[in-house]
């Protein structure tokens, strides 16, 4: 019961998983950026011949994607174009509008918004390439109209790219990828190596080591800005007792089996329906394919019995998770209530799986709490906003001596001169 525990129990209860936050990752995240940093290309092609198992090559995508189109069949293929279809509409439909604002008479204030040059976006790969999250990164820089986009991401363990992730690049317009992945390929873009040019933004989710890659990239001088900290998964469902909990259940497990650091959490008022849902997860994970995984993710999940939707909808304020399901009957009542999350699923029939691959809006979400701040990637991503000022003569003179008085101070004469300096070219005009 989440009201029995005291501050320090309901700490370990919405703690993420440890090896999140491991010394020896960031000790080995920072070793191989500060490596690539210095020694650009061949010391990227070193660390990723240690841990790709092959050095970085730049992959034309198109020949790949025709044999993707091969052999996918026609509902794959449709599958995949319904979810191109969907992102592209619903960040082509989220382009911010510039306005203007006359904060006094003949002052006009704009605010325009400009795409990013160039883009590097990581795509999580290896044994099972994430094809989706290249359409949930590409499509929205391309709606926000960025030229350049370089993207990374791992090898396939046998060498080479994935077919599908190819033909996601293929549909974005995208021509070749570099298959580079881990900490090693982030440093790569954000600081360049070789052919692969500097960055100055990365987008994308990974692993711990990923995750931990980005952000110290980041904070290092002339080191590229981040989309968010987006690493391994987390859900939490807050379910009523009118739940199914054959659903709950697979919700859970949706996000179970992407990674034994992954995180699933649920909380309900009702203490049956979490003894059902407990049963349903150890009988539905006997026979995934990916049941090693979901099992060391289980581990680190979460039960927690609340007195009511509202306490839960707190503690998802306080854990701020990265997918946040309302399994409830009139989710409307809670939505309005949530301040934290990465996404908010709303509804019993609101799949996590369906925001994960096609509802339209992207599935790269802030994790480890960074939803307290942070956005999920959107046109915005891609963009950023440039103020523009506009001032009539008459304004200038209704603002010069205002502002040569705040100047003045804050000690700075320059300033006020500057300001001043407008009066005097009134009064000789």
């Amino acid at each position: 019961m989440w009201s029995e525990l005291g501050e320090s129990g309901r700490r370990a209860a919405l703690a993420r998983p440890a090896g999140r936050s491991d010394p020896a990752v960031q000790a080995a995240v920072r070793e191989i950026v500060d490596d690539v940093r210095a020694g650009g290309w061949d010391a990227a092609v070193r660390h990723a011949l240690r841990l790709d198992g092959a050095a970085p090559e730049r992959v034309n995508v198109a020949p790949i994607a025709e044999e993707a189109r091969r052999t996918l069949s026609t509902a794959q293929l449709r599958a995949i174009d319904l979810a191109r279809r969907n992102i592209t509409a619903f960040h082509k439909g989220s382009l911010p509008a510039e306005h203007e604002v006359e904060t006094m008479p003949g002052l006009i204030v704009r605010k325009v918004w400009r795409a990013l040059d160039r883009v590097g976006l990581y795509v999580p790969g290896g044994a099972t390439p994430l094809f989706s999250t290249l359409l949930m990164l590409a499509l929205p820089a391309r709606a926000a109209g960025v030229k350049e986009i370089v993207v990374a991401t791992p090898p396939r363990p046998d060498g080479g790219l994935s077919p599908l992730v190819a033909l996601a690049a293929d549909l974005c317009g995208i021509t070749s990828i570099w298959t580079i992945g881990g900490a090693q390929a982030v440093a790569a873009l954000g600081f360049g190596a070789g052919d692969i040019p500097a960055c100055p933004k990365i987008c994308g989710p990974g692993n711990a080591f990923v995750a931990e890659a980005k952000t110290y990239a980041a904070s290092l001088p002339g080191g590229p800005a981040i989309d968010m900290p987006a690493g391994p998964s987390e859900l939490l469902v807050i379910a009523d007792a009118e739940a199914d909990p054959e659903l709950v259940a697979a919700d859970l497990l949706s996000q179970a089996e992407h990674d034994a650091s992954a995180q699933v959490l649920l909380a309900t008022p009702s203490p049956e329906l979490a003894d059902r849902v407990a049963t349903r997860l150890a009988a539905m994970t006997a026979d995934l394919p990916r049941r090693a995984l979901a099992e060391a993710s289980l581990e680190n999940a979460r039960i927690l019995i609340v007195d009511s939707l509202e306490e839960a909808v707190g503690i998802a304020n306080l854990y701020a998770p990265e997918h946040l399901s309302l399994a409830v009957a009139d989710p409307d009542a809670l939505v309005g209530k949530v301040r934290n999350a990465g996404a908010v699923f709303a509804g019993g029939q609101a799949a996590e799986t369906f925001g994960d691959y096609l509802a339209g809006s992207s599935h790269v979400l802030p994790t480890d709490g960074g939803a307290r701040a942070w956005s999920g990637v959107s046109v915005h991503s891609f963009m950023k906003a440039i103020s523009v000022q506009t001032v009539t003569p008459e304004a200038a003179r209704a603002l010069a001596r205002p502002a040569a008085e705040l100047a003045r101070l804050e000690g700075l004469e320059a300033h006020a001169r500057a300001a001043d300096a407008r009066l005097a070219l009134e009064a000789a005009a």
